[in-house]
Formats: structure tokens, C-alpha cells, sequence
């Protein structure tokens, strides 16, 4: 790196005194083999490795690389790992503060290295999804000659918020989400190691549990936690960090939540009934909850999708629009953001006129099948573009629909052994007592009943 005077001055107490240094700062790995998670980008011959000078050079050299994650699960990391182990020139820019300006100054700077020493610079440049079209493209020269290796971290898909032309100079890594194991083998470390706490107190189970959930899978935010716990023991002379003492440091109370067992599902299961029962409230309590503890939103987004179709169906047929689309939302930004796309989707939910017409409707047919009221398909259906069709009578005597009066033919479509079976009863809430008109003037019409007088064509835009 190249640090001013003031950052210099920093860097040099922090080394004299590495107390000063918040915990997630001391705890941060050294090597590539101290890195927390990512295995999957860390295998020999990696471009990480390479970058690191685990790897030939020249025409075969490292590519540039942008790390995509969520917050607290390493791209800082990495990039700082590689700052301590290549011995490349490396420099560091936050889109945040830096601009066009900076930018070209690194790269003039990393000409001149290249040209006068043989020493090539390692551009790290955070949160580049803040940086505008005009500011992404001033890299691309750069990139594309190799006058810098870009390392670019976000948080946000790159495929909307990177232009495209870097994307495709550059190899795009995805990092995952941190495990429980995972954070809990770095709280671990944290407690004993001397750049950490030394031993200085204990975490008990409870506690670390607890430090997990409100971690929500971020690496800096568990080790700020334990840290916090660990000075408010320390203050009362106590050797362990009790439940007590780490809720009251960081003034968030425990939920009684375990994601793998009980728990788990009979919160999820509340939250569902809750939405079925209309009750809005509860089920904001009951999402809050499931927050709270560190559930998955995915899994909780996936839940809504479920119930806009099991529960609500027709009634209110942007039910499932709505799941889908916060389920979406939810992949693409991750907590805490995710929870208010959650409130939106369960608070539309809730409200909404409900119908559980298309399950029982999918529930009633799967039965009949599997009690073996299938029987074969009537002729006139059949598949008839093949050579030999005709003779079989496949295909023979079909009605083509859109030729008819009002596109309904009056021909049998299910199999003998359930025709005139009534799978789909739909109620007559929201949205579904239109369906229930149609679905009478097009069953009758199926029937070869006349329409009455007047009636139009029989579909659902009536």
C-alpha cells in the first residue's frame, strides 16, 4: 500500500500497541491459509493463489478480479492478505472518497513502476458499485493492458452494477455466505489467540449461540460482538462472557431460537398461519422473530412464496407476483435490507383476500392418480404428426378451439375414468369470484349446453 503520513503514523502505533486495534482488525488473517471460509476460491492455481505469486507470470499472468458477497465474509480480507503476501506493488481505493482523478494517478504510477523497477501494482478498489459509468470505464485501459491487476469488491450483483466491458476483462468471484461453523471457529480463535484475547475470558455455549444469531453470517460484526462482551466481563472482573453480559453490551436481547431444531419450525410454521389467518401483526412479530435470530432470509422468502399460492391463490392473483418478487429482491441484497422487503411482502400477504381453492384442486387430482383413476388419453387428443398416426385414429375428430364461436369446443379433454370430475371449486373472495363465473360458463360450454342468450366468449379476461 501507500499510506499517507496519518495513515502511516496509525499503522505504527496499531503495531506498537495492537490493543488499540479494534478485534476484527488484529483477527484478521496473515496468509491466504488463514482465511475463514471461501475454500472454494482458494484451491491451488487459483487466481487468488496467483495473485499472491503461488503461480507463473507473463503472457499467463493473474487476471484482474472482482469479488461479489455480501458484507463481513472476506473480499476486504482477501484483499488485504494479498497486500501482505505478494510482493507486488499494491494500492488501496474506496469508490466511496476516490475518483477519476486517484484512479489515473494509480495508473500513471503503476506505468512508471512497471517501466522503471519490472514492479507491477495490485489495485484494490472497494465498493466499486458506487462508482458511475464514466469512472468505471477510466480502468478499462488499464485492465486490459496490465498496467494494474484490479481486485474490485461489492456488494451488489455485478452484472448490474459493473459495466460490461469490465466485467469481461476481469474474472468475476463469488464469494458465500460465512457457515455457523465458520464463525464459530474464528470466535474460537479470536479467545485464545494472542493477537485476540489471549485466554483472557471464556465464551460460554448459550453465548456463543447467541453470538452467532445476531452475527447473521458477518465475520466483523461477530468479532465486534465478542469484543464488546468480552470488555464489559472484563470491567466486572468476571473470567467468562456470560449470555447476560454480552446482551447487555450489545443491547440486543437473545431470542430463544434454534435454526435447526424445534424452533425453527414452529416459528415458520406461526408466521404462515399467521398470514392465512389475516392477522398482520402477528405475522410481523412472527417474521421479527425469524430476523432476529438469524434465519436465513432465503428460507423465510421462500416460506411467502408457498403461502401466496397455498393460501391465497386466485383470491388475489398478485400474491404470488409479490412472494417472487421479494424472494428475488432478498437474493439480491441480503439483510438488513432483505427485512424490509420481507415486512413488505408478509404485510401483503396478510391482507390479502385468501383461498386455498388451487390446493385443494392439486390435492384432490394427485389423489385420484395415485388411487389409479388415470386411464389413457382420448383419441382425439393424441399426438398425430407422425407417420402411422391416422391409422390409429389418433388425432381424429379433434375441434380446434380458436375456430369456434367464443373458443370453447365441446369435446371431452379428460381421460373416461374422471370425466365430469370438479377438481377446481374456487371461492368467491377477491379477486376469485370472477374465476368462479368463468369456470361455470366454460364447464357448461364443455358440456355442449347452449349459451345463453347473448353470453360471449368464456375466458378469464370476461
Amino acid at each position: 500500500m501507500e499510506p499517507d503520513l496519518f495513515t502511516a503514523a496509525a499503522e505504527d502505533r496499531q503495531e506498537k500497541d495492537p490493543a488499540s486495534s479494534p478485534l476484527a482488525v488484529r483477527m484478521r488473517p496473515r496468509t491466504l491459509d488463514e482465511v475463514v471460509g471461501q475454500q472454494h476460491l482458494l484451491r491451488p492455481g487459483s487466481p487468488l493463489r496467483r495473485l499472491v505469486g503461488e503461480g507463473g507470470g507473463g503472457p499467463a499472468g493473474p487476471s484482474s478480479v472482482i469479488l461479489w458477497g455480501p458484507p463481513g465474509i472476506g473480499k476486504t480480507t482477501l484483499a488485504y492478505v494479498v497486500s501482505q503476501a505478494t510482493q507486488k506493488r499494491f494500492v488501496e481505493l474506496s469508490a466511496i472518497t476516490a475518483g477519476v482523478k486517484e484512479v489515473r494517478a494509480v495508473i500513471d504510477g503503476a506505468r512508471r513502476s512497471s517501466g522503471a523497477y519490472g514492479r507491477d501494482t495490485v489495485l484494490f478498489l472497494d465498493e466499486i458499485h458506487r462508482f458511475s459509468k464514466a469512472q468505471q470505464d477510466s480502468l478499462l485501459p488499464a485492465v486490459e493492458n496490465r498496467w494494474v491487476t484490479l481486485i474490485a469488491a461489492t456488494t451488489e450483483n455485478p452484472y448490474f452494477s459493473v459495466i460490461s466491458p469490465l466485467l469481461s476483462r476481469s474474472l468475476l468471484l463469488t464469494l458465500e455466505p460465512l457457515t455457523d461453523d465458520d464463525l464459530r471457529g474464528l470466535l474460537r480463535r479470536a479467545l485464545t489467540d494472542e493477537r485476540g484475547l489471549g485466554g483472557a475470558v471464556t465464551l460460554p455455549e448459550d453465548a456463543e449461540a447467541h453470538l452467532l444469531r445476531i452475527a447473521g453470517g458477518d465475520a466483523r460484526r461477530a468479532l465486534t460482538a465478542l469484543e464488546a462482551g468480552a470488555g464489559a466481563a472484563l470491567d466486572k472482573g468476571e473470567a467468562e462472557v456470560t449470555l447476560t453480559s454480552l446482551e447487555e453490551a450489545v443491547d440486543r436481547a437473545a431470542v430463544k431460537y434454534d435454526r435447526a431444531g424445534d424452533q425453527h419450525y414452529d416459528v415458520a410454521s406461526a408466521l404462515i398461519k399467521s398470514i392465512r389467518g389475516s392477522d398482520v401483526d402477528a405475522a410481523l412479530h412472527y417474521l421479527a422473530r425469524m430476523i432476529e435470530a438469524g434465519e436465513d432470509p432465503r428460507f423465510i422468502a421462500r416460506r411467502l412464496m408457498i403461502s401466496a399460492s397455498e393460501d391465497i391463490g386466485l383470491a388475489d392473483p398478485t400474491a404470488l407476483p409479490t412472494a417472487v418478487a421479494a424472494a428475488q429482491a432478498v437474493a439480491l441484497i441480503g439483510f438488513p435490507e432483505a427485512a424490509l422487503t420481507l415486512s413488505h411482502a408478509t404485510i401483503a400477504l396478510a391482507l390479502a383476500p385468501k383461498s386455498n381453492a388451487a390446493t385443494t384442486a392439486i390435492g384432490a387430482a394427485l389423489a385420484d392418480v395415485r388411487a389409479g383413476l388415470a386411464g389413457p388419453v382420448p383419441p382425439h387428443l393424441r399426438d398425430g404428426h407422425y407417420q402411422g398416426a391416422k391409422k390409429l385414429g389418433h388425432a381424429q375428430g379433434y375441434l380446434y378451439p380458436h375456430d369456434l364461436p367464443g373458443g370453447i369446443a365441446a369435446q371431452q379433454y379428460a381421460p373416461d375414468k374422471i370425466h365430469g370430475k370438479r377438481y377446481y371449486e374456487p371461492t368467491r373472495y377477491g379477486a376469485e369470484a370472477r374465476y368462479a363465473d368463468v369456470v361455470e360458463r366454460v364447464r357448461a360450454r364443455l358440456r355442449g349446453d347452449p349459451p345463453p342468450s347473448g353470453d360471449g366468449p368464456a375466458t378469464t379476461s370476461s
